[in-house]
């Protein structure tokens, strides 16, 4: 999965719930075009609580199932999507007490092949947890006032790059 190569970060603001939808969007149809996901890429979602990370996890799993129920992973800690393409598993690892715990879920059985792992709270699976290939960082402004979202893209290794090129790519289309 990671592997060296030059760190590649991009911001963006997004203003509403449709721009956080479209970025979910133009992230997966990057996985889906590159084939660099056959190997498997690991997603870092970042920030607070009601930053986002659930919000933006769904709708990258519904482009890939419309009309999915996507239930949130809050206390299974993991949530899989089948797809035709790829596997998808949602991780929320808020609730984990040890990372040693993840050794329980079989996480290194999930993590072959084919697959997304869009994982919430990574920091909490650490040292476990295998490196991101992108880290998706999303911000909201202090006090809710606005619904504007801050959100930081970096490619950590690269099969990451190719996905976050690919998106940059969607998204001036």
């Amino acid at each position: 999965m990671s592997g060296n190569t030059d760190v590649v970060t991009n911001q963006f603001t997004l203003g509403d719930e449709q721009a956080t939808i479209n970025l979910a969007h133009a992230f997966a149809l990057a996985c889906e075009a590159s084939t660099a996901v056959n190997k498997g890429l690991v997603v870092y979602l970042k920030g607070d609580l009601g930053a986002g990370k659930s919000f933006f996890s769904r709708a990258f799993i519904q482009t890939f199932l419309p009309g999915q129920k996507v239930k949130s992973p809050t206390y299974t800690m993991v949530e899989s999507y089948k797809t035709s393409i790829v596997t998808i598993h949602h991780f929320d690892l808020y609730r984990l007490c040890d990372p040693e715990e993840l050794e329980y879920l079989a996480i290194r059985d999930l993590l072959l092949g084919s697959f997304v792992a869009l994982v919430e709270w990574p920091q909490k699976g650490e040292p476990i947890f295998p490196d991101a290939d992108v880290v998706i960082e999303l911000q909201h402004p202090p006090g809710f006032e606005s619904e504007n979202r801050k959100v930081e893209i970096t490619a950590h290794s690269t099969v990451g790059k190719a996905v976050v090129e690919q998106m940059m790519t969607n998204m001036r289309e």
